[in-house]
């Protein structure tokens, strides 16, 4: 069922602010470009009031920097720490346990975000109607950024792809960790900091 075909009530603010973002790249003129500017503000404002539940349904641009920069505070300890490679090298001699290592990563995601009760985060739009949106993005996020800072510092070199990926396999679940964290505890239904553009 497409967002327009959804009963009226089931529509969130999340549901407007996405709208107005993508209304955003479609507009011409600096007039239009304007007034989504002054309307997201006034959905902004709204999302502040007290009377709107503290549910975080939807995930942002907003929510993937915040995820972004979770990953990074949580996980670059580990790419400096040298017993990532020694790790990741066991990992890829045992295939069973580097998927356990998967399980575990996903399982940990999943319990931040819908479980541990830090905040209250709802299942919403998921892919195919089944697969939520917001750990596919943390983890997504966490493994490009731990396959980007290892090889960017040169940690890794890739001559030994398998190697490599399990190496990566083990600070990605740091940074899975920092990534759950980093775009829960901030509140994306709480704060929508809008700029004048």
């Amino acid at each position: 069922m497409s967002r327009s075909e959804r009963p009226h009530e089931e529509t969130t603010l999340d549901d407007v602010y996405e709208q107005l973002e993508t209304l955003e790249e479609t507009v011409d003129t600096s007039d239009e470009r304007s007034e989504v500017h002054r309307t997201m503000r006034l959905v902004s404002r709204l999302s502040h009031n007290a009377a709107v539940g503290k549910v975080i349904t939807g995930f942002t641009r907003k929510d993937k920097a915040e995820a972004f920069v979770g990953s990074v505070v949580i996980g670059l300890p580990m790419v400096v720490e040298d017993g990532v490679f020694s790790i990741g090298s066991f990992l890829a001699t045992h295939p069973g346990l580097l998927l356990l290592h998967f399980v575990f990563t996903v399982g940990l995601v999943v319990g931040i975000l819908y479980v541990a009760d830090f905040r209250e985060v709802q299942i919403h739009n998921p892919y195919f109607g089944v697969v939520p949106r917001r750990p596919v993005w943390v983890l997504l996020i966490a493994f490009a950024t731990a396959a980007g800072v290892m090889t960017l510092w040169g940690r890794i070199t890739w001559t030994e792809p398998w190697v490599n990926c399990c190496q990566v396999s083990v600070v990605f679940t740091a940074m899975a960790l920092g990534g759950s964290l980093g775009d829960i505890l901030p509140g994306e239904s709480e704060q929508r900091v809008l700029d004048d553009r």
